[in-house]
């Protein structure tokens, strides 16, 4: 807006200088508010365009209709950046988990250790929002060596509507898995981390390890989830952030 605004200025300037008898009369008054008003106007219906483009992006990521994405659509930065550090992700995170908690204490179980609730961790129980802050929001390409620069600080923060799940979950009598994508090398880390955000009491905790290394994560957690069953646990819920949970 200021640079149009400048850039009017000017060029009524260079009129006024190349005619000496200018009439100011000539033109509609008052020229510049005017010109800022539809200026104004045609900003507000792309700004309006744009969000409904982002939104809808946003939908068929969280749907699985779209193609593998490495990273957001650049004109879709501040969106993403305004929905994660907004309030709306953060009613999306309370609503999940006030359902699984209905849901939750909807289940009869039958009392032999054996019903299981099955959690992921990163930006399931654990929140890596500062180090997306760090990165863009998504608009740098997903480094893994940086991110585990971030996951050994064991700083990542509890999501509090996930603590409260995982707190009734427990208190209901459910056994609770914890199947992440990490590797065992970051064992140490993650239950540091767990612990400081306020996460206890879990029956395993299964981390990738070197023959996990390279599968997709469809593959490596459907082939966890399988294991369990062949323990003989049942599976009641599986609450996380990707398609492969």
């Amino acid at each position: 807006m200021k640079f149009l605004k400048i850039f009017l200025l000017f060029s009524l300037l260079s009129v006024a200088f190349s005619h000496g008898t200018f009439d100011s009369h000539l033109l509609p008054r008052p020229l510049i508010l005017e010109y800022q008003e539809n200026t104004e106007t045609q900003f507000k219906e792309l700004e309006d365009e744009l969000g409904l483009h982002c939104a809808s992006w946003r939908f068929s990521v969280e749907a699985n209709n779209v193609n593998p994405w490495e990273t957001i659509p650049e004109e879709c930065a501040e969106y993403v950046k305004d929905y994660l550090t907004g309030r709306a992700y953060g009613f999306d995170l309370e609503r999940v988990s006030k359902e699984a908690g209905v849901y939750a204490k909807s289940v009869e179980l039958n009392g032999d250790g054996k019903d299981v609730w099955i959690f992921d961790i990163d930006d399931t129980l654990l929140s890596n929002l500062p180090y997306y802050a760090d990165h863009g929001y998504g608009l740098e390409v997903f480094d893994n060596v940086e991110f585990d620069k971030w996951v050994e600080k064991a700083m990542a923060p509890a999501i509090k509507s996930s603590l409260k799940l995982y707190e009734e979950v427990l208190s209901l009598g459910f056994k609770v898995f914890l199947l992440t994508g990490r590797t065992e090398g970051k064992r140490k880390v993650t239950v540091e981390n767990l612990n400081n955000a306020g996460f206890r009491d879990w029956h395993k905790l299964i981390l990738r390890s070197a023959d996990d290394r390279e599968k997709l994560a469809t593959i490596y957690k459907s082939e966890k989830r399988s294991e369990m069953e062949k323990e003989g646990y049942r599976i009641l819920l599986n609450s996380g952030d990707q398609w492969s949970d």
